[in-house]
């Protein structure tokens, strides 16, 4: 029977090493061709020795690294099955994973039977989400949904604001208080706190610090 050929991502050795020797010992269908520490090596892994399974740490050279992986391998060589590899239920790298391309994710510290489990799920396409996928599943979609909804609904608002409150809006945005903002404007501050109440009425809100909070959660000002 032909093995099923296994690449392992992880940014540190001895959890690499320790996943390859207990996936050996308890499983015979399973060969560990390769082992990546970071995502762009599994990458290249992936193209030069073409396994049928990768456990793909998320977090290696930088905090996305593996999802970026898994989306490049997914997208160049979709018959490659990863799995996402985690250290803790992180819903929203989750999410990202799966998005990415992965068709499973396994908590490091699951038993070595329940890797290999996965593992063999995936080959053998026993995808039926688990409970806790698609809690995940549902609670990603939901948070994209409600950011959409809000990124939405602000550039509504900001439709209605003129060009001197949002000269003053992305004053604030970027840390000038009211007496500076008067200050290089040359008007009073009062001038300057009557037209924030303008901007607070078209926002709904009852404080700027809750619209800049808004503006920078959906990337309003950021120019990258």
């Amino acid at each position: 029977m032909e093995k099923i050929k296994l690449v392992i991502a992880d940014d540190m050795e001895e959890i690499r090493i320790h996943l390859a020797e207990e996936i050996a010992a308890r499983s015979d269908d399973i060969l560990v061709v390769g082992q990546a520490a970071t995502g762009h090596e599994a990458f290249l892994m992936v193209e030069q020795l073409l396994p049928s399974v990768v456990l793909m740490d998320i977090q290696m050279e930088t905090r996305t690294s593996g999802i970026t992986a898994i989306g490049k391998i997914h997208e160049r060589y979709p018959g490659v099955k990863c799995i996402a590899l985690t250290i803790h239920e992180d819903e929203e790298f989750i999410f990202q994973a799966y998005l990415a391309g992965a068709v499973d994710y396994i908590i490091k510290t699951s038993s070595i039977e329940k890797i290999v489990g996965a593992i063999h799920d995936v080959i053998d396409n026993k995808l039926l989400v688990r409970p806790e996928v698609a809690k995940k599943l549902i609670d990603g979609y939901q948070r994209v949904y409600e950011k959409q909804s809000r990124l939405k609904e602000t550039f509504q608002v900001m439709l209605l604001i003129n060009t001197t409150e949002y000269e003053i809006l992305k004053m604030v945005y970027e840390g000038y208080t009211y007496k500076d903002i008067a200050s290089k404007r040359f008007v009073e501050e009062t001038t300057i706190r009557s037209q924030i109440n303008h901007i607070l009425k078209k926002f709904k809100k009852k404080r700027m610090k809750d619209v800049v909070a808004l503006l920078r959660e959906l990337n309003i000002f950021d120019e990258s």
